[in-house]
């Protein structure tokens, strides 16, 4: 049996979930339930669970942030809307998934992989499945290093050079890279992996929706309750009011 933890920001996607495992009441044991990455992250710390039923877009902590800050790692399948481009990586890294809303027949062979992998453990043979999912894991950890930003466009790749970017900004469950030229990119990171990812300077994040380029910064301005107005310097001369939270940070950095 799998102790398990549901982790996602849609309590009835758990609700539903939850009926659906407790169908295999001999597989899964049901020890906890988790509303954010954040409160999964220290949950799967604490309960040590052997699987996680995950999503991937949350608040305060994505699924991926989640993963990449755990130090005791389980078995992952992941409950998500995620697109077939996203949902292909995840088969080849044999990381099973369910595409809401999870029907039974797809939870069915879901719990089959889970099964075939416990046999395997049982006989002692090398495990491929856990490799992967530490594999993709150490892929999603943060790394500064960069001096581009890819971005998919029909069928092609573009890199965008850093120095050509303006800013970021969240849109609903989407992150956007805008160019200094007007130029709007779809991103497939989340504002959090960017701010981790980026190199700071000249990046920093100014809210919860959006971060910068403070070399592409045309002026600064006070806003109300210490926020700020940020004017940038792409073709359409971006507004942009910073978060309460990162007002002391950016009076600091500007010395303002």
């Amino acid at each position: 049996m799998f102790k398990t933890i549901l982790i996602d920001d849609e309590k009835l996607a758990i609700s539903r979930l939850e009926r659906l495992l407790n169908k295999y009441e001999n597989t899964f044991e049901i020890i906890g339930h988790a509303s954010n990455g954040a409160e999964g992250l220290s949950m799967v710390e604490t309960l040590q669970p052997d699987l996680i039923f995950l999503d991937i877009e949350m608040p305060v902590m994505t699924g991926f942030e989640m993963l990449s800050r755990l130090t005791h790692v389980p078995l992952v399948v992941f409950a998500t809307a995620y697109d077939e481009y996203a949902i292909k990586a995840f088969e080849e890294n044999s990381i099973d998934y369910l595409l809401k809303p999870i029907e039974t027949e797809r939870l069915d062979k879901t719990v089959q992989k889970l099964q075939n992998w416990k046999a395997s453990v049982n006989q002692e043979k090398p495990n491929q499945f856990d490799e992967n999912i530490i594999k993709m894991i150490e892929a999603m950890r943060p790394k500064k290093a960069i001096s581009s930003i890819s971005v998919k466009t029909g069928n092609k790749i573009l890199l965008i050079d850093l120095q050509d970017i303006s800013h970021f900004e969240a849109e609903d469950k989407y992150v956007f890279l805008v160019t200094l030229d007007g130029q709007k990119y779809l991103t497939s990171y989340t504002i959090g992996i960017l701010s981790e990812k980026l190199p700071n300077p000249p990046f920093i994040q100014i809210s919860r929706a959006n971060i910068i380029n403070t070399q592409k910064i045309k002026e600064i301005e006070k806003h109300f309750n210490g926020k700020y107005q940020i004017v940038m310097k792409d073709k359409a001369q971006t507004k942009l009011i910073s978060g309460g939270t990162f007002g002391e940070a950016i009076k600091e950095l500007f010395e303002l």
